[in-house]
């Protein structure tokens, strides 16, 4: 094992975060903890992942349920294709028999890049991938005080070639989480904790002075600023919405309330409530009206509290009614 691997591996067995999926090394409750982690913070995937799990405890399970139920216990933790390739999964998963145990089957997997298969792959059968994310690709950039644009792909293919050289092949799971670990809570973005830096010893951009500076990305999306009015139509308790069905949008299979534009012949009341939300580089702003129809518009349809419940009801529909809500506490 290399120095920065030894130091790293002693630091994280002494003080790594008490997190569920780190305490299993099966491999299907760390996929779903691995996909849930997907471009999401650990803090918003604890509420989600025990409870998924208590509902779908194995492939089989996920794979028998309806879409509409997986949909329905992923709601509110976004991006919703990761729920559907996770069904994928499950059901190829199921079908098979077994969980495929080396790194080119589990990289086959509906929804499953390299970096979630060298993740399941070492932490659950041992083998030994080095893992590469956004932390690590900040680690590694900083150890090394490499100024490759980690945008592009020969500076990721590099960066995985330097983690993989620290890898500690005996128990390469524990390495990976301890990488990730790393990035997560000392190595950060904005203000790197070097000071408790477990291979600070080993860190030339530490050395250098350019740990603020590092990692380089060079191509970044302009952010885009959107407005939108949404409908709240109310009768005898149930609220007018409609589901998202076409397979290629992100929200597909979800609950939404209207868009103005969808209603034109809907009668605008007042204002209820105003929220943001935000996806990637899209900045939303959007506006809660009351309304009220003469008759149900095709492709609509009036659903009671109870099934709110139970069906998928999209992140930005729930925002709205807590918005909705919140205005009439305040009223």
């Amino acid at each position: 094992m290399s120095e920065i691997g030894r130091d790293l591996v002693a630091w994280y067995r002494a003080a790594h975060r008490d997190l569920p999926w780190r305490r299993t090394r099966d491999p299907w409750r760390i996929l779903v903890a691995e996909i849930m982690l997907q471009q999401t913070r650990v803090q918003a995937v604890l509420p989600y992942y025990e409870r998924f799990l208590a509902r779908f405890p194995t492939p089989a399970a996920l794979a028998e349920a309806s879409p509409q139920e997986a949909l329905a216990h992923w709601a509110g933790l976004g991006y919703y294709g990761r729920a559907r390739h996770l069904q994928k999964a499950a059901r190829r998963i199921s079908a098979a028999g077994a969980f495929p145990a080396d790194f080119d089957a589990i990289r086959g997997l509906p929804g499953v890049g390299d970096y979630t298969a060298a993740a399941v792959a070492s932490i659950a059968f041992g083998l030994p991938y080095p893992v590469v994310d956004g932390n690590v690709l900040r680690v590694v950039a900083r150890i090394s005080n490499d100024p490759g644009d980690i945008a592009s792909a020969s500076t990721r293919k590099r960066f995985a070639t330097v983690a993989g050289s620290w890898l500690d092949v005996s128990d390469p799971g524990t390495f990976n989480q301890a990488l990730m670990e790393l990035g997560a809570t000392v190595c950060l973005p904005r203000e790197p904790n070097c000071l408790l830096c477990p291979v600070a010893a080993h860190c030339a951009a530490r050395a250098a002075g350019t740990q603020q500076e590092l990692p380089v990305k060079l191509r970044r999306a302009r952010a885009e600023r959107l407005e939108h009015t949404l409908l709240r139509i109310e009768r005898n308790g149930a609220l007018l919405m409609w589901q998202q069905n076409d397979p290629a949008q992100r929200m597909y299979g979800f609950w939404e309330l209207p868009y103005r534009e969808q209603l034109p012949a809907a009668r605008p009341g007042r204002l209820v409530g105003e929220f943001r939300h935000t996806i990637t580089h899209h900045h939303y702003r959007f506006r809660v009206m009351t309304a009220t129809v003469r008759e149900t518009p095709e492709g609509f349809r009036w659903l009671t509290p109870e099934e709110r419940q139970i069906l998928p009801v999209s992140t930005i529909a729930r925002k709205a009614l807590g918005a909705v809500r919140r205005t009439a506490a305040r009223s």
